[in-house]
């Protein structure tokens, strides 16, 4: 994941491994493949979802605001806490990531309805 050079001063992406993530009825979705991080705060803005696919083939990433997963302990696992029919109906990819600027970030937020995180 990379940041365009206005972004480059607050925003950073960390890969991940192996943050499973299911839903707020208990359903395995997949797992967290990236945090969008604030560089001046350390806050987690926005998680980069990896669902679907069938060995590592046909996977779509969606990329939600922090704010909308829960952690659970017992599980050892982060809860989608929308419905995932809203979930699988917001902006997402399956190849050519798009660049992730102030104007996607928007769109993101737009279409979860969470305040917009200034990445710039």
């Amino acid at each position: 994941m990379t940041a365009n050079s206005e972004a480059a001063l607050t925003l950073a992406s960390a890969e991940t491994s192996g943050l499973k993530v299911r839903s707020r009825d208990g359903d395995g979705l997949g797992h967290i493949k990236a945090l969008m991080i604030d560089k001046r705060t350390g806050r987690s803005t926005y998680a980069v979802l990896s669902l679907g696919g069938f060995l590592g083939m046909n996977k779509s990433y969606y990329p939600v605001p922090f704010s909308l997963l829960d952690y659970d302990v017992t599980s050892d696992e982060y809860v989608v806490t929308i419905d995932r029919r809203v979930l699988e109906g917001g902006p997402s990819w399956a190849s050519n990531e798009p660049e992730f600027n102030q104007a996607y970030a928007d769109r993101v937020s737009s279409y979860y309805g969470t305040e917009p995180s200034p990445i710039m």
